[in-house]
Parts: structure tokens; C-alpha cells; sequence
């Protein structure tokens, strides 16, 4: 079930791009970002031998639950709005259409998508709990907990990578057929929502 929340998660992001290139690198970022909660959290964990309250953890999963719903809808919204002319913008010497880049940041020469890493890390944390119990009971050096910790990371950003890259794949090919994309969009979004509610109703009487 929890792979299917990354890849609902990543989905609906990839879903926008024409690029399988760019796909990929979204799934990178989302990666990244899934190791950086991870190890933040999990490192902590480690280091005090302790587990993660299972009422954070339930924060954590609602969180994911959240987000979900929020980037199904987001998706949804955007499918019903394609296909509606593009806003142009006229200066005094240049008229100029909005590229709709997504936001990023700059790290040295590599520039991420700052929305895949948020999201990316929520899951991350949300995902610390488990992993962190299961080191601390199968591994017997502080060393060997945060490397696999680490290589657990570095394995999710490849895979995702690699996964965005090919849903982007026939994307890209498919990015003429307008109403074939919308159709796309629309169905991921409403998949992300569903699974958002699904996980999160459970989770809300045991918080509340």
C-alpha cells in the first residue's frame, strides 16, 4: 500500500510533463527529498535507540494522507483547466507567454524542483518510524544502521527516478493528444484523492 502512495504522489506531478527527461528528474527530487526526511529523522531515532511515538507516526501518515488529496485535486483542477488558451502578457516592446516552470532551488550547479522535495520528505518521515524499528532490531552497530539507512535512501532516488522517467516516457509521445493527456491527469488526480481519503480516514479517529 505505502508504494502505491509514493507512486500516486509522484503521478501526479509527472502527469504535467512532456519530457521524460524532466520526469525523471522530478522523480529525483522527490527521492532526495524522501531521503533527507528519512535520515533526519531516522538518524535521531537511531542515536537515542528509541522508536518513533506511534502518535507522530500517525501525524506523519495523515500528513501523507493530506497531501495526497491535496495534489489529486491539484491535478484534477489542472486537467479541467487545459485546453483554455494561454495567458499572454503584452509590454511595451514584447508580448510573452509564461513557460510555467516549476519552483526550485539552487544547490551548487544543481537546480531541484522544490515541490517534489517537500513532498518527497513528508514521505520520508512518514516512513522513518518503520524503518528505523526495523534497523534497530535487525543490524548491531549505530554504523551499520545509518548506512543502510543511507543505501535505503540513494536505492529509492534511483528507482523513483527511473519510474518518472518512464511514466514520462509516452507522455511525452502522447503530449499532441490533448484530451488523451487530460484524461491522464484526470484519472491520477481522482486515483490520489481516493487513496489520500483511504489512508487517511483510519487515521484521523486514532489521532482524534
Amino acid at each position: 500500500m505505502r508504494s502505491n502512495l509514493h507512486l500516486a504522489a509522484v503521478s501526479t506531478l509527472v502527469t504535467r510533463e512532456r519530457n521524460s527527461a524532466k520526469a525523471a528528474l522530478l522523480g529525483m527530487c522527490w527521492g532526495l527529498g524522501h531521503t533527507a526526511g528519512l535520515i533526519a529523522v531516522g538518524a535521531v531515532l537511531v542515536f537515542l535507540r528509541a522508536e518513533l511515538p506511534a502518535r507522530i507516526a500517525d501525524i506523519f501518515e495523515l500528513l501523507v494522507a493530506v497531501m495526497l488529496i491535496v495534489l489529486g485535486s491539484r491535478a484534477v483542477l489542472q486537467a479541467v483547466r487545459q485546453g483554455q488558451p494561454s495567458h499572454l502578457h503584452r509590454h511595451t516592446f514584447a508580448v510573452h507567454r509564461h513557460s510555467g516552470l516549476p519552483a526550485h532551488v539552487h544547490i551548487g550547479a544543481w537546480t531541484l524542483a522544490r515541490r517534489p522535495l517537500l513532498i518527497g520528505a513528508v514521505h520520508g518521515l512518514a516512513g522513518s518510524g518503520a524503518l528505523t524499528a526495523l534497523v534497530l532490531t535487525t543490524l548491531p552497530s549505530t554504523a551499520a544502521r545509518l548506512s543502510y539507512m543511507a543505501l535505503f535512501g540513494l536505492g529509492s532516488t534511483i528507482g523513483m527516478a527511473a519510474l518518472s522517467g518512464l511514466l514520462g516516457w509516452p507522455l511525452a509521445r502522447l503530449g499532441a493528444h490533448h484530451a488523451v493527456v487530460r484524461g491522464v491527469s484526470l484519472a491520477v488526480g481522482s486515483l490520489s484523492v481516493t487513496l489520500g481519503l483511504l489512508w487517511g480516514y483510519p487515521l484521523v479517529g486514532k489521532i482524534f
